[in-house]
């Protein structure tokens, strides 16, 4: 049975057992405006992600895991992360909509799927800035103690603004940009002996007692190469929590001018920049600071006041007077503006399941400027969950955070990977061969079996350490994602009667016209005007 319920130039006819109207059509009147460019969707992902996880976390990552496993473990998230950003890219150039990443689960595989992906991921960013402003307050304590930190969290919540988002978060990740390049700089100049006390470090801190690698919870399970493993492991979820957010780009597909060329260029030149900019951070961090340093912010276990980031760590130890402070400034820039991209992501989530009626109807409301503005109200009253460091300890609620956000990010993950294989499947089932796709992603289609095989056995053995001893705290952030998601997915399931979508009848065609004229009507547009660039937009395109 079909129906031809969608409005406008979208009628197509779709198969009533398996979609709804609104599980296809995007809206069209007082929603989203398609206002971000392509440098400020690469560079909001790029906010998004540099934040807390590479320049705080990486510091309980050096201890677990040593020097080498710290860049080991990097490496091979990114390399995760490279896959499904190319997953993401194909399906988002291909169909970009208003509906964030959910919405290819629900028409690509199962409307229950896209539900529970979509509550999971809101839910995920209801939690992620108050994270961050948790780890503002750490930084902000490394200078006084005070000041209790839920102060310094109520000041900093009231600097998060949004109604400006794309052009303000462009030049703050610009800013990021040029501060980690200098980090990087920094640690390998501190390296080669340029500091004050002319020491040449070179590897040093690579060799016995601080490296290669760590040798995690040896008095736990009391043999070496079982507690180099461990070390080895746990700086995966670090690195998994360091690298989600980067599939913000795909959520910004809404508002993308030209989503077919912006969001393909965006998503490679995000990979770049985060890949480049990760593995050069963590590196020069390994040549610098020793994982054996007290000085080091240890989630769960550190002292209030502790060095937020392990740069700050590197430059006391060489005696650079005042560059600690600098950096340590540098960072809380760096927090505010994670905490500002996932208010961003959180309230654009909470949209698409309004729209396609997963979430009560007034989420959908905008003002004139195309901003959500009941959702981005309530995703901000979240951000007082930062409150709970009031009664436990922040480094505590840190770990936690961490624990938190990197199961939700798993799940998106393999639920991404997941999706993009059944849009594989369609194409090969409907006959459209992956040679007329708008982008090709390297490595797919079995990249997304990789992703989605690795990042579960991730997930599944992330929380190994919260048996040693059993600490129900962290076991419970650990794993309460995973149930979270599997009650969010059968609820549904057995609330609406959804049946998975056979390859065939997946829908890829509906919207795809609308997509094809806009971006037809955009680039005459650019013609008529010249579409030239100036040259700071040129220079701050390079970046």
């Amino acid at each position: 049975m079909t129906s031809s319920r969608l409005s406008g130039s979208a009628i197509e006819h779709v198969d009533e057992k398996f979609y709804k109207a609104e599980d296809l059509q995007d809206p069209h009147d007082s929603t989203l405006h398609r206002g971000l460019k392509a440098r400020q969707m690469s560079m909001i992902a790029l906010g998004g992600t540099i934040g807390t996880g590479l320049i705080m976390s990486s510091g309980t990552a050096l201890v677990q895991g040593g020097p080498l496993g710290l860049c080991l473990g990097f490496l091979f998230v990114g390399l995760i992360c490279f896959l499904t950003l190319a997953a993401l890219g194909e399906m988002a150039a291909y169909l970009p909509h208003k509906k964030g990443f959910a919405g290819y689960a629900t028409r690509f595989v199962d409307p229950a799927l896209g539900f529970a992906l979509g509550w999971v991921y809101l839910i995920k960013y209801l939690i992620a800035p108050a994270s961050n402003i948790n780890a503002a307050g750490i930084v902000m304590q490394y200078w006084t103690l005070s000041v209790p930190i839920e102060v310094w969290a109520v000041v900093i919540m009231n600097l998060l603004g949004i109604q400006f988002f794309g052009e303000l978060e462009f030049w703050m990740s610009g800013l990021k940009v040029i501060s980690l390049m200098g980090l990087i700089l920094l640690g390998i100049i501190i390296d080669l002996g340029g500091n004050p006390k002319h020491d040449r470090i070179g590897f040093r801190y690579w060799r016995q007692p601080n490296g290669p690698m760590g040798s995690y919870l040896i008095d736990r399970v009391h043999n070496e190469q079982f507690a180099v493993f461990l070390g080895f492991w746990s700086t995966l979820t670090t690195a998994l929590f360091a690298y989600i957010g980067s599939e913000l780009v795909a959520v910004t597909a809404g508002e993308a001018q030209n989503p077919r060329k912006t969001i393909p260029r965006a998503i490679k030149s995000t990979f770049v920049r985060i890949f480049v900019f990760y593995i050069g951070c963590v590196f020069a961090i390994s040549l610098i600071v020793p994982s054996t340093s007290t000085q080091l912010l240890v989630a769960n276990s550190s002292r209030a006041g502790a060095a937020a980031s392990p740069f700050v760590v590197g430059v006391t130890l060489v005696g650079i007077k005042g560059l600690n402070h600098v950096i340590n400034a540098m960072i809380l820039l760096f927090t505010i503006s994670a905490a500002n991209s996932d208010l961003y992501i959180a309230s654009r989530t909470l949209y698409g399941l309004a729209i396609e009626r997963k979430a009560p109807q007034i989420f959908t409301k905008v003002n004139k400027r195309g901003v959500p503005w009941v959702s981005l109200l309530v995703v901000s009253l979240f951000t007082c969950l930062t409150f709970l460091n009031a009664s436990t300890s922040s480094s505590t609620v840190f770990a936690y955070g961490v624990n938190l956000l990197s199961a939700f990010g798993a799940i998106t993950w393999m639920t991404i990977a997941y999706s993009h294989i059944c849009f594989m499947q369609a194409l090969k089932a409907q006959g459209i061969a992956r040679d007329d796709l708008p982008y090709k992603g390297p490595g797919q289609p079995l990249g997304s079996w990789f992703v989605l095989v690795s990042t579960g056995i991730i997930l599944l053995f992330k929380g190994f350490n919260t048996f040693l001893p059993f600490t129900p705290g962290l076991f419970i952030t650990s794993y309460l994602p995973v149930p979270l998601f599997f009650i969010f997915w059968l609820g549904y399931k057995l609330r609406y009667r959804t049946r998975v979508i056979p390859s065939s009848r997946v829908d890829l065609i509906t919207g795809k016209r609308e997509i094809d004229e806009e971006e037809e009507q955009f680039v005459l547009r650019e013609k008529a005007g010249g579409g030239k660039m100036s040259r700071w937009q040129r220079f701050a395109d390079m970046l």
